[in-house]
């Protein structure tokens, strides 16, 4: 199954979009730019949903849903919003077709236009503040605590399975407070449930920090942020949640009665995270056999190999299979068992390594006389084998994949620290970019002009200010202007 799949160190990007089909996670559509979410890719985004949708109802939160279309007229309202999404909208012009005159399928009626042209949802704050008008009167109505879950459109020219299509799968958080003190609070919860959620579930360790001016999110105040480190050193944003300051309500007039009886506009938040999470589990953990999933979002914890000859061989093994599926099934463990008689056992094992299970066990005639079973990991390919008389396999199968979910996270840490480097010059900021790669901790005036001038230069973004960011005097690695911190510059995807 594995077999033939290229080397990350020769062919990174390639390696990647050979992983995602060859592990039946995604594939290109018919539609350019877009992509269909396999079964099994399917199951990992159920998993991470399920969740993050729990962690978003812990907080308060409940789900609601707002139409896919969007008039023109809202996204005029907030300039900077409409500026920052323009390129990237797709537009309904027309509600009918017809029949071709010339006999060759249909074409758009001219008679059709609409009367205001409707944007595809590439975010949805001008559609759902609109309506937020109509819900809000009071301080009473607040804090609005609303998340949905959609599908946005944002058209790419360069698309890649998961990391960016033009239709993508997300959530997206709206919230309404009476006070900015609460709102940007808010704000900062978010950030950290998207943090946890990486770190405790798909493993990733990320930096938590604040976008510079040019690179928050169009319409915000100030852009909190979760920022990962790719095997191949190039950083990925895992999750943003955005200060609105009053902007939208302004622009939707959305107002209160306050507890004093004056009308004030409401303090708003937006935050998301998406289908680019897919992408980010896999390059952040996966190796040259294949996928590299943290049991947490695993959809099958432990998969059961039977080795046989005869159907009494098999029987036996089923038997033992199925007891101990119960057994981990009571623990709360995904279990399958694979007797499927078309393929050997060594094929399986090559299909299951390359999917990512975290732990595989083979059982044969010999294990069955010797009471033992043959335990794989998927993270660091080692086997053991477990005597059944001395141990509890149930137990030491749970004991294992909480091994594994650390040992993951554990790699994936000691990697982001080794790839973060922090420089004083501009020759060893190049120097790093160019050869080491990762994020590169560097002095920056706080200037928009030198922040573009870097980008321009080596195609290196600030990721963020760290929110753990340490004051201290220093230059301006491209300038030599005062700076009184150092922020995280990377490649990204």
């Amino acid at each position: 199954m594995s077999k033939g799949l290229p080397k990350r160190s020769e062919d990174y990007s390639l390696w990647y979009n050979e992983l995602v089909k060859r592990a039946d996670l995604a594939e290109n559509s018919a539609v350019r730019g877009c992509m269909v979410i396999k079964p099994y890719g399917f199951s990992i985004w159920e998993k991470m949903q399920a969740e993050l949708d729990r962690m978003f109802k812990k907080t308060g939160h409940s789900n609601a849903y707002f139409p896919l279309f969007i008039p023109k007229s809202y996204l005029s309202k907030e300039a900077s919003h409409v500026e920052g999404f323009a390129k990237e909208c797709a537009v309904v012009t027309h509600y009918r077709l017809k029949a071709d005159p010339s006999g060759k399928g249909v074409i758009v009626d001219p008679e059709a236009a609409l009367e205001e042209e409707l944007i595809v949802r590439p975010t949805s704050e001008t559609v759902i503040w609109s309506t937020y008008k109509n819900w809000i009167q009071s301080y009473r109505d607040l804090p609005l605590l609303i998340n949905q879950w959609a599908n946005v459109v944002r058209w790419e020219m360069r698309t890649r399975l998961f990391l960016r299509t033009s239709e993508f799968l997300w959530q997206e958080g709206h919230t309404a407070h009476e006070t900015k003190k609460e709102a940007i609070e808010e704000t900062v919860r978010m950030m950290n449930v998207y943090a946890e959620f990486a770190e405790n579930f798909m493993a990733l360790p990320v930096i938590r920090g604040v976008k510079s001016e040019s690179e928050k999110f169009a319409g915000a105040v100030d852009t909190y942020c979760i920022e990962a480190m790719m095997q191949d050193g190039k950083a990925l944003q895992a999750g943003t949640s955005h200060f609105l300051g009053q902007n939208f309500a302004r622009a939707f007039d959305v107002k209160f009665a306050g507890r004093n009886g004056e009308l004030d506009h409401v303090w708003g938040t937006s935050w998301g995270v998406s289908t680019r999470l897919m992408g980010a589990l896999i390059m952040a953990h996966s190796d040259d056999n294949g996928l590299v999933l943290p049991p947490k979002l695993a959809p099958i914890q432990v998969v059961i190999v039977p080795i046989f000859k005869s159907e009494e061989e098999l029987a036996a093994i089923r038997e033992k299979a199925h007891e101990i599926m119960d057994a981990l099934d009571a623990l709360g463990i995904t279990v399958k068992f694979d007797d499927r008689d078309t393929f050997k056992p060594g094929w399986k094992f090559a299909e299951y390594e390359l999917k990512g299970v975290p732990l595989r066990l083979g059982i044969g005639p010999r294990d069955l006389q010797n009471k033992t079973v043959e335990m794989a990991r998927r993270d660091n390919l080692t086997k053991s084998v477990v005597n059944l008389e001395e141990e509890d396999l149930a137990a030491k199968i749970k004991e294992t994949l909480d091994d594994i979910q650390k040992s993951i996270y554990e790699k994936a840490r000691i990697f982001t620290q080794e790839k973060t480097t922090a420089v004083d010059t501009w020759e060893e900021f190049v120097e790093v970019l160019e050869n080491k790669g990762g994020f590169v901790s560097a002095h920056w005036d706080g200037t928009e002009a030198t922040e573009n001038q870097i980008k321009e230069k080596t195609k290196a973004t600030i990721r963020c200010i760290p929110l753990d960011q340490v004051q201290e005097d220093g230059e301006c690695v491209l300038s030599g202007k005062p700076s009184k911190g150092r922020v995280l510059f990377a490649r990204a995807y």
